[in-house]
């Protein structure tokens, strides 16, 4: 039996125009719906307001209607374009073109990391052993060469000596000590006469200005300054000398010397970790002849022969620095001792003709007198 609604429609027609605008929905798919076509609701029935008297037409949404199927029931077919950009974001919203920041994954590209995988774990675990090993070797030499050193201050563990090398390198080591003290009296000899020097450098520019202002005494004046002008020229002279002279000891005590000692205490480094692989050997050679001792005697006995190895090129090379060193301080300090004897003595005895002689013997060239202030290194 059929009713009739307040619009003057019958309920069972309204029924059927509902069901067929959802079969229309679900034909025309996701984007029918997303994007539904101007002037018309997603169900295909139309809202119709009356102008006359604003009185709502068509199918009332809000009251439930008989025969809609259950939500579960409906099979919807999405829009494949849809579904692609949300899975994923950054893609080209326009279907067909490619995206510059896809990934070479998502191009399907075959990209592989190389350290994923079976590779990438034998890798990682390859690297964490070699440095466990690398520290575990650390530790022990340490662990050797700090007892070693600890028995010898206590007088229980024996230590391998080379008299004769050692009493060359105390004498290097004292001669050292000696021209370190030379070289700092040279350079405050250097910076006391620099200062005498420009005092005889003002002195003599006031009595030349005395001599323009004091008529009755010109003459003097005159003969003084010219005489500390001439002094001042000489110090100079004896100052190029002297920074030239403390040069060469610096080099030779700081950097030739110093060359020689850093091998030394390489020298003595390996002579230590000798001494160590030595007594380990020794400590096994005694102990009870079994599988595992003979194992550990065998490794010892390897390390031991690498170590000698080392010491015996480092007591080589200790030998052979020490003799070019004796050689080259020789020739250095017999041309700077003679420069220096022969500087001093023209200065005091005011030859001003053996002073320049001594700088060309030796190939100096006198600085000019604003080069004659010593050097921030040379003051220290």
């Amino acid at each position: 039996m059929s009713r009739e609604n307040g619009a003057g429609y019958e309920e069972e027609d309204l029924d059927d125009t509902f069901e067929q605008d959802l079969h229309n929905m679900i034909r025309d798919g996701a984007g029918g719906i997303m994007n539904p076509l101007p002037g018309s609701t997603g169900g295909g029935a139309s809202l119709n307001a009356s102008q006359g008297n604003n009185r709502f037409t068509g199918v009332d949404l809000n009251s439930p209607q008989k025969g809609t199927p259950p939500p579960s029931a409906i099979n919807v077919h999405p829009n494949p374009n849809i579904g692609t950009r949300l899975a994923n974001p950054r893609a080209s919203p326009i279907p067909g073109q490619k995206s510059s920041t896809d990934s070479p994954v998502e191009s399907g590209h075959g990209y592989s990391n190389p350290m994923s995988g079976s590779n990438g774990d034998q890798t990682s675990s390859a690297m964490a052993k070699a440095k466990l090993d690398s520290f575990k070797n650390w530790s022990i030499s340490t662990y050797k060469c700090t007892r070693q050193m600890v028995q010898e201050k206590l007088g229980k563990a024996s230590r391998t000596v080379d008299l004769q090398l050692e009493a060359q390198i105390e004498v290097l080591r004292d001669t050292q000590r000696k021209y370190a003290h030379i070289l700092k009296l040279t350079r405050a000899l250097t910076n006391q006469f620099y200062l005498v020097v420009q005092t005889q450098r003002s002195l003599g520019d006031a009595f030349g200005e005395l001599s323009q202002k004091s008529p009755e005494l010109q003459e003097e004046f005159t003969y003084n300054a010219e005489t500390q002008k001439s002094l001042c020229l000489n110090g100079e002279t004896l100052l190029s000398a002297l920074n030239f002279f403390t040069s060469s000891v610096s080099t030779l005590c700081n950097k030739t010397m110093e060359d020689t000692l850093l091998t030394v205490k390489l020298y003595e480094s390996a002579r230590i970790e000798y001494d160590a692989y030595r007594a380990d050997m020794e400590h096994l050679s005694l102990a009870p002849k079994d599988a595992q001792t003979q194992a550990r005697l065998h490794e010892a006995r390897q390390k031991y022969e690498t170590q000698k190895e080392k010491f015996d090129k480092l007591r080589q090379d200790v030998s052979v620095k020490l003799r070019f060193l004796d050689e080259n301080k020789v020739k250095v300090m017999h041309k700077q001792l003679l420069l220096f004897h022969n500087a001093v003595a023209a200065y005091f005895s005011g030859n001003q003709q053996a002073l320049q002689a001594t700088l060309k013997q030796f190939n100096i060239k006198p600085k000019a007198p604003s080069e004659m202030q010593p050097s921030f290194l040379e003051k220290q």
